[in-house]
């Protein structure tokens, strides 16, 4: 178990301004386009018009001849060449770095040019000529389940990729037993990240060393850096991949191989340096991290005093062409499947099926986000099943602050947290009872006026058993998701702090580094700068991903401290003569214990052990550095059985959304009253930039929940394949946040922190379709798909009038 800290903190908690901004503000930030190499190549891919389709044939001739073009590259240079691209998928689900035999969904990479600049290369391509074969394309994942339907994957001999159906507790007898059973079937569309700036990589190889450096804008090029060479048939010791800012991430680079894989093997075959950044387009048809797809059959039985008893979900989920994540993102929703609520028992059925779309990945929540909007949808049910109230349902069936750490029903650990004090602050912080009242006034005015609330979990910090503990024998049981960090003070004594698992991607990771660093040394942060390993200098790291990366990162670098501060009083207290039990850390100084004036500063000793080898004790060696390697706190291994999943997801914080709505029947419009977030995240290290997590995570919520979705024709073809007709909310599309936080620290990780970097999407899209759905409880109107939309709010006010405008 952590010991969390008892002293009051200096940095810690503190909102201190990003020490990323000072460069990205004043546009001194350095982003993969920026990045120009002497003789650099530049690509552009040639994509698949069908969504299903063989390839006869590819003419390249007339491309190869355009001048200014380098090389031209085809499925069979990549099948002669390249092993395919790395995957988590069990059995023959293979996906090459472009098309070999057939195209699978329209906007498949089927070839790809090097040239001297972008131009030339996009010109080429429209020179190749393929002749396709086109195949029956499926696109509905219930037809595609059906007997005699076509097949994504012929050697796979089926579209059903996953299916299975765990139980844990005694789900039949609940059920038996409940007063009440309300049941749904909901619909969450496909949606994907949408940052900034897209996914991009630079390759270049030196055939002299035979090593390929790759810069890229992935987040976390340690984990998989081996993979990638894999595919590209190198040593591992041979690929370098070198981290570069990323302009947003939002999971579209969590595990980003596409493109860097790209760039890489275009350098490789062209002999120069390549440069390949997506098009706004390619980032929306052919990208690594298209958001969940799914549908839904629940149940939710409970009894006449509103206790909710057990839970029945039954999941069809459309994974598109591959599966190069397995079904990880339903591990996510199995970590915090109950939500808050004392519930004794889940069944969970997940059926896995193969359509002719583009491959689901990760985006910010990464299937959690999903389950909770499904929990809260039914919790709902429940409460006007019984004519509740629904913040008593939710506070009635709360977990108990003394029942901490709370084992769910699925195995995994909730390892804090007082939600009833979060739902009270939530509910004080809107004024519920003022619009409680004022919705019934509303009401009698003929004016409609909704109130939504959601109290649901954000799991952080994940173990990977929770990406094969879908199957009895796994073939790849990973267990390790490390962090490291190092720390050197120069002769100076400033700080230089090395992380090894990514770059900056839009958050404020060199933030969170400095606080924790000054933290535990006691000096300012100004003394303190961040700096980032390639992969061939890099320790073991995961990087950011399921909120993970603050408390992972602060784990490292507390580990590190300590190793760093041992050898430091070892050199003060020889100087001072004292031993190092009566030293202590203040104000840039080593001092002895109530005795502040006995002190040396760090930049004394930062000197001494630089220069001064021959004065320390024969045990100390020159320098001062320390590194260390920060495994998972707290992780267990799945029962063989699988009815216990183990401790996969153990440090959950918590949150409440409420948002106050008045819709416009006759248009769908709605505006916003209120909106309030109070948020649970453990120990907050900078509340200012958690505010913007929590405000940035919400308006992606928003986004999901009322104007984004990846819409496909019967024939495969993406009828939102740019901004033109894929809707992102804009700051005049989002309300005001009224943000505020409880803290209750996690007994396992330093300084007691969780993580908070998903939490607002975790929330906004249940909190707004509540709310929505409330303010049209007088059509009775009940809504159970995303995204609501002005015309689908009008066409269900029809329908519930009997089809009258």
């Amino acid at each position: 178990m952590a010991e969390v800290a008892t002293k009051r903190p200096r940095w810690i908690g503190k909102s201190m301004p990003r020490v990323e901004d000072l460069r990205f503000l004043r546009g001194k930030g350095r982003y993969i386009d920026d990045l120009k190499l002497p003789n650099m190549a530049h690509a552009a891919i040639l994509r698949s018009p069908y969504a299903h389709a063989r390839i006869v044939r590819i003419d390249t001739s007339a491309a190869e001849r355009l001048p200014g073009v380098y090389k031209v590259v085809t499925g069979k240079d990549v099948a002669e060449r390249m092993n395919p691209l790395p995957t988590f998928a069990v059995g023959p689900i293979y996906q090459h770095l472009l098309a070999v035999d057939k195209v699978r969904y329209a906007g498949e990479a089927v070839a790809a040019v090097v040239a001297e600049n972008r131009y030339i290369a996009e010109d080429a391509c429209d020179l190749i000529e393929v002749e396709y074969e086109p195949l029956p394309p499926v696109v509905d994942p219930f037809e595609a389940m059906e007997p005699g339907a076509p097949l994504v994957h012929e050697a796979l001999g089926s579209n059903i990729a996953y299916s299975r159906t765990f139980t844990f507790g005694d789900v039949e007898g609940d059920f038996a037993n409940a007063d009440h059973v309300v049941s749904a079937r909901l619909r969450w569309p496909r949606s994907s990240a949408m940052p900034m700036e897209t996914n991009g990589a630079i390759g270049d190889y030196d055939e002299g060393t035979g090593t390929l450096t790759i810069y890229a804008n992935s987040m976390n090029f340690t984990y998989f850096q081996w993979l990638i060479a894999t595919s590209l048939k190198i040593p591992a010791s041979k690929l370098k991949v070198v981290p570069i800012n990323a302009g947003g991430s939002f999971g579209s680079k969590f595990f980003m191989h596409k493109v860097p894989t790209m760039a890489g093997f275009l350098s490789m075959v062209a002999g120069r340096p390549v440069k390949y950044v997506e098009d706004r387009i390619d980032h929306i048809l052919n990208n690594d991290h298209c958001g969940s797809d799914r549908y839904y059959d629940v149940s939710l039985a409970f009894d006449n005093d509103g206790t909710l008893r057990s839970l029945k979900i039954d999941c069809v989920d459309d994974y598109g062409a591959y599966l190069q994540f397995g079904t990880g993102t339903h591990g996510n929703a199995l970590a915090q499947v109950v939500g808050p609520y004392r519930i004794q028992s889940v069944q969970y059925k997940l059926t896995a099926v193969l359509t002719n779309k583009n491959q689901q990945g990760a985006y910010r929540g990464f299937g959690s986000e999903v389950n909770n909007w499904v929990l809260e949808r039914m919790v709902d049910l429940a409460a006007r099943k019984l004519g509740m109230d629904r913040a008593e349902i939710r506070r009635k069936n709360f977990i108990r602050p003394e029942q901490f750490p709370y084992k769910i029903p699925t195995g995994n650990i909730y390892d804090s947290g007082n939600y009833e004090g979060v739902l009270d602050k939530a509910l004080k912080l809107v004024d519920y009872e003022y619009w409680v009242g004022e919705r019934e006034r509303a009401r009698q005015e003929g004016r409609y006026l909704g109130i939504g609330i959601v109290t649901a979990q954000e799991r952080s910090v994940f173990s990977s058993t929770e990406f094969w503990f879908w199957f009895d024998q796994p073939s790849f049981p990973v267990t390790s998701s490390p962090e490291s960090a190092t720390i050197t003070i120069d002769p100076t004594g400033k700080f230089v702090v090395t992380l090894h698992s990514l770059a900056f991607w839009g958050n404020s990771p060199e933030t969170v580094v400095t606080q924790v660093v000054a933290e535990e040394f006691d000096v300012d942060p100004s003394d303190i700068v961040v700096t980032y390993a390639d992969s061939q200098h890099a320790l073991p790291g995961t990087g950011p991903g399921g909120s993970r990366f603050t408390v992972m990162v602060t784990g490292a670098l507390v580990g590190a401290s300590a190793r760093l501060k041992e050898k430091i009083k070892k050199i003060a207290a020889h100087e001072l003569e004292v031993s190092p039990d009566d030293l202590e850390f203040s104000e840039g100084k080593v001092r002895v214990k109530g005795s502040p004036d006995r002190a040396l500063t760090l930049d004394q000793i930062a000197l001494k052990a630089y220069m001064f080898r021959l004065d320390l004790p024969e045990d100390i060696e020159s320098g001062l550095e320390a590194s260390y390697t920060y495994d998972h706190p707290y992780t267990t291994l799945p029962s063989a059985d699988r009815k216990d999943l183990g401790v996969f997801y153990p440090f959950v914080g918590h949150a409440c959304h409420i948002a106050v709505v008045e819709v416009d029947p006759e248009t769908g419009q709605f505006t916003y009253h209120k909106y309030a977030a109070v948020h649970d995240c453990g120990t907050v290290v900078n509340p200012m930039t958690l505010h913007g997590h929590i405000t940035g995570g919400a308006v992606q919520g928003l986004g999901t929940a009322l104007f984004e979705e990846y819409v496909y024709d019967e024939s495969g073809q993406m009828l939102t394949a740019s901004f033109m007709d894929y809707l992102v909310p804009t700051a005049m599309d989002v309300p005001r946040f009224d943000i505020d936080h409880q803290e209750t620290p996690s007994p396992y990780t330093p300084y007691g922190i969780k993580g908070g970097g998903e939490g607002g999407r975790m929330m906004s899209p249940g909190a707004i379709t509540a709310a929505l759905e409330d303010a049209l409880e007088p059509f009775g109107v009940r809504i159970t798909e995303l995204p609501i939309t002005p015309s689908k709010i009008v066409g269900w006010i029809q329908q519930a009038r009997g089809g009258q405008a």
